[in-house]
């Protein structure tokens, strides 16, 4: 894969972003993009993404794009898949995909939450399809899970994990192709216990935050969450969980809070109220921070 030629299907926020990633790390890539506005402004949102980053902008230039998806896969040797998430939808595109990339090139899927056996259902070649789940913002957050679906051959899943290391990402191997994969999963038991807190008058939307932000959560970073039990001993975990595990929330669906909440049209950023109420500027501190964070942790990785 040291030669690779990469297409990316899908132009939006996550299709730029990994193709970014891989043009940044000296790769030529093809975005797919049918949309012809979306697909005029890959390269330039891709080079000021760069420039916001203190990175060279001439990784910009290794971009082309493509309306065609034939004519951008024909030569792929890797293509990853960053279409909105319709299970039909991605369905369909890899079924062209099989019919129209070279019948030796992996074909990656950036669902977060499809089960990847589910895409390939039925698909010829099924043991070059694999999962990507790559995290949002994909030149910042250096985790993409690659998910063995139950055709994935064990020489797929080792080439994209060493294809993504070569670009200075963590892959971490997914064995079963489950919903969620594994950080998703363990996000969304989070804010399932949030939310269900919020709803049950226990401290308000403000306090979930503060108390995760300045606790458990600065540890993170170092110390995951089986590493932590290992440190204060199983034996002490154990009697923890036999108090606190069955009064944790037991909920089998979204909670009807959150349900009520998305009815009433609070979305959240998307129209300035949803556990909280939040103003333009508040916004955009917000969106500030998280990129200043991420940008000190890269750089930190770095040694710089």
């Amino acid at each position: 894969m040291s030669e690779a030629r990469i297409a990316v299907i899908g132009g939006g926020l996550m299709g730029a972003g990994i193709a970014q990633v891989f043009a940044a790390a000296g790769h030529r890539v093809c975005v797919q993009e049918p949309n012809p506005e979306v697909r005029a402004g890959v390269v330039s949102r891709v080079r000021a993404n760069l420039e916001s980053m203190g990175l060279s902008k001439g990784a910009a230039d290794l971009i082309e794009t493509e309306a065609d998806l034939g004519r951008a896969v024909c030569r792929a040797t890797y293509v990853t898949e960053a279409a909105p998430e319709r299970l039909e939808l991605k369905r369909a595109i890899f079924a062209e995909l099989v019919q129209k990339a070279p019948p030796e090139a992996i074909l990656a899927s950036n669902t977060s939450v499809m089960p990847i056996g589910g895409i390939a259902q039925g698909l010829a070649t099924a043991e070059r399809i694999v999962g990507t789940h790559w995290w949002n913002p994909a030149p910042l957050i250096p985790l993409v899970e690659v998910v063995q679906a139950a055709g994935t051959s064990v020489a797929t899943v080792s080439a994209t994990m060493s294809m993504l290391r070569s670009i200075g990402k963590k892959p971490a191997h997914v064995k079963k192709d489950v919903p969620g994969f594994v950080a998703n999963r363990l996000q969304h038991a989070l804010w399932r216990e949030a939310i269900s807190m919020v709803a049950a008058g226990i401290c308000d939307a403000a306090t979930v935050d503060e108390c995760v932000k300045n606790s458990f959560g600065l540890r993170l970073p170092v110390l995951g969450p089986l590493e932590n039990a290992d440190l204060v001993g199983l034996d002490l975990t154990l009697d923890i969980h036999r108090t606190i595990i069955p009064e944790l929330d037991r909920h089998d669906g979204p909670h009807p809070f959150l349900e009520d909440l998305v009815d009433r049209g609070r979305l959240g950023f998307k129209s300035g109220e949803g556990f909280r109420r939040w103003t333009p500027d508040e916004m955009a501190a917000v969106r500030a921070r998280l990129v200043e964070h991420l940008l000190g942790a890269q750089r930190g990785g770095r040694g710089e």
